[in-house]
Formats: C-alpha cells, structure tokens, sequence
C-alpha cells in the first residue's frame, strides 16, 4: 500500500477533511486533521446542507455512516417556500407534491438541473459531529492554524500559529476557499463572480424573529425579485440563517466600509441595496442576538492546471472553489475525499505521484462541470426574469 507506515496531515477539518481521515482510518492509515479552531464548538456552522446521491451519499456509505446520516436528517428543511419581494406567497412546497414535467426539465436545462429531486437534508454541525465521532480521538488537532510548510526529506515540515510543528509525508489541504496551504500548489487567483453576499444569524428566531420563524415552517424560504434574492432557513438548534445575495461591484462592500458588527448599519445597507422590498424583511435586523458574515462569491476557473506533487495535493474549496447556487460544495468536498482516498489505498497505481495525478484530474473535471452548472444558477437567480421562471418550474406537472 502507497502510505504503508507514512504519517499523513490533513489540514482543515471540515467536511471534506473529516471525511477524508475516516475514510483513511478505516484502512488502518495514519491520518491526523489539524483545525484552527479551539474546538468543535467554536464556530457557527452554515445553513444546512442537501447531500447528493452521486457524491455525497455516495461518501457516506463508503465511511458506513449512512445510518447515521438518516437518523439526523431533518424532513421539512429541504421545503421550500417561494416568495416575491413584496412577501406575497408564490408557491408553497409544504402543500403539493413537487413533480416537473420532462418538457419544463428540458426547457429549462441550462439552469434548473437537478432542482426537481428532493434531497435529504442536515444541518452541518449534526454531520460534522457524526464525522467527528466516528474518528479515533487523537485523529483531531484542534487549536493548529496552518502558518508555515517547509520541505524535509521527502515531505513536509507543518508549522503552526501555537508553535507547534509536526512531519507528514503526505500533506492534504482541505482549509477552504481561503485555503494558506493552495499556494503550494497553485498560484492561480480567484475570480470574483459578480455577486456578494451577506449571511446573518439569528439565535433563538422563535422569540427574535417570530414571524419569520413561522413562516419558514421548518423549511427555506427563498424571495427574488429585482435581480436579487434572499433566502433563510431554520435550524436544528432554533437558529435562522439567511443569506441577502445581490449583483454588487468587487468593491462596493469594502468601499462602503461596513462594520459587520454594527447591525444598525447593515440594515442601513439592506434599505439602500434592496429598496422597495417589503418592510416584513426588516426582521431579519431588528434582533440583538444577531451576527453577520460578509460573503463575497468567488472561483477558480474550470480549466484549473498544476504540477502534481508525490507529496502534496488539495480538496474540496481549497482545490475548486465556486459560489453555492447549485449546491455542490460540501458534496463536491465530500466526493473529493472518497475518490482521493480510494486512489492512496486501491493498490491501482506504482507511486504516490501516479494515484495523485490520477485523483487530481478527475477532480478537476467533474468540478468544472459542477462550476459552469454554478455559473448559470447564479445568474439565472438574479436575471430580471428569474421569479417566473422558477415557478413555471415548480408549478408544472407532467
């Protein structure tokens, strides 16, 4: 076996980098995670997320955490309620069945795929755990933020900010759009889409947003209109996350010089951006308990390219990074970790070099396909049209 008696660091423990070292541990590989963050219950976990049956799922069996899975799901979440700006309800997935025509599918391909097959749906700090638990507890070296690699022998010395510092033969870069170890391996910049968002949210939304909160019936609630969108959901533990999503110059957030934690001028922001919405969106702002996230939408271009190294290579967002308006991220991170680990540990290839190289091309492949569907999503959910072409959708039967 390639990493027979090699020492393998993982840096990043999200969703691609957990699922990764399970995978790996099943086949008796040494594989250690380093997170930055103090310990799993530092940060606020995303909205929840809608795992696919060719990539995600797929994952999850592979690690024989499937049972798991369906026993954190939530039924309602992946629900959704269409809305325009002015609040007024266009359609209602809590009530009807949801089934498209083949026709509507096929008028609408370039930028409605796959949006006719329910999901099921989790929220991300349930799978987290479920990974976290299903990992040996020394696997997890929290409180290790990546600073510093530095060759040595034929791998990697690993530095990180509490001076600490560690040997891997193998180094896996599963650190997120933002990725500190991607330089190692590609210089290439992202490119901004031409989109930004801003996430918020709110704790406790039954007391400090209850109207949205109900609203929601346990589901999503997605508005456009104006060629803009926002889109919330509730949670697990009572929280509401919503994402306020409009076609916004690179510069105008930072040009504005928001302070994101200054609720006042974030909905000072929202009245300007998004005028004449409904004053019933104002709730989102109006509780103390709320945090914001500025989240401008980046990727890297599908046609990626590097040097594939014996002793390096990348995951999930750190490898191929895009905005979420098809829901491949997570999917995409956790499909990433069941093929690199089936190429390290199948037997299939002469050197660590050859499965390496191997992985990387499939994995750029598939995630160009994934960032052009992406493309389209985004752009058709913020064209002057997308409204009604959502719900000619939605509202179509066979």
């Amino acid at each position: 076996m390639l990493l027979k008696n090699k020492q393998v660091a993982i840096i990043g423990g999200g969703m691609g980098g957990l699922m990764l070292a399970r995978l790996l541990q099943l086949q008796r590989i040494d594989a250690k995670v380093y997170e930055r963050d103090l310990d799993p219950n530092v940060r606020v976990q995303g909205s929840p997320l809608d795992l696919h049956e060719d990539s995600g799922l797929i994952a999850m069996k592979q690690a024989d955490l499937l049972a798991e899975f369906y026993k954190n799901i939530r039924p309602n979440a992946s629900k959704a309620r269409i809305v325009n700006p002015k609040f007024e309800l266009k359609f209602d997935e809590h009530n009807v069945s949801r089934t498209i025509s083949k026709k509507v599918l096929e008028d609408n391909q370039d930028s409605l795929q796959d949006i006719s097959k329910p999901r099921p749906e989790i929220d991300r700090s349930a799978l987290r755990n479920i990974l976290l638990d299903s990992l040996s507890p020394e696997s997890i070296v929290w409180n290790s933020q990546f600073t510093s690699m530095e060759k040595e022998n034929k791998g990697w010395r690993v530095g990180f900010k509490n001076k600490t510092a560690v040997y891997a033969d193998l180094v896996i870069a599963a650190d997120g759009a933002n990725s500190k170890v991607r330089p190692f391996i590609s210089a290439e910049k992202p490119i901004y889409s031409g989109i930004a968002m801003i996430e918020g949210t709110i704790y406790n939304a039954k007391e400090n947003a209850p109207n949205l909160f109900e609203f929601s019936k346990g589901g999503k609630v997605l508005a456009i209109g104006k060629e803009q969108t926002i889109m919330y959901g509730t949670k697990g533990d009572g929280s509401l996350m919503f994402l306020l999503s409009s076609k916004i110059p690179e510069n105008r957030i930072a040009a504005n010089d928001l302070d994101f934690k200054n609720n006042q001028k974030i909905f000072e922001w929202f009245k300007e951006v998004y005028q004449d919405w409904s004053s019933e969106w104002d709730e989102l702002f109006k509780s103390k308990d709320l945090y914001f996230i500025p989240r401008p939408q980046y990727y890297f271009q599908p046609k990626q390219t590097w040097e594939t190294l014996e002793n390096l290579t990348m995951i999930g967002d750190a490898a191929h990074r895009m905005p979420p308006f098809a829901g491949k991220g997570a999917n995409l991170a956790l499909l990433d970790a069941f093929d690199l680990a089936d190429c390290l540990t199948n037997n299939q290839f002469s050197d660590m070099k050859t499965a390496i190289s191997y992985f990387e091309k499939r994995m750029t492949d598939r995630a160009a396909i994934a960032l052009e569907q992406t493309l389209k999503n985004g752009e058709q959910l913020h064209s002057k049209n997308a409204l009604e072409k959502l719900l000619s959708v939605f509202n179509q039967t066979p």
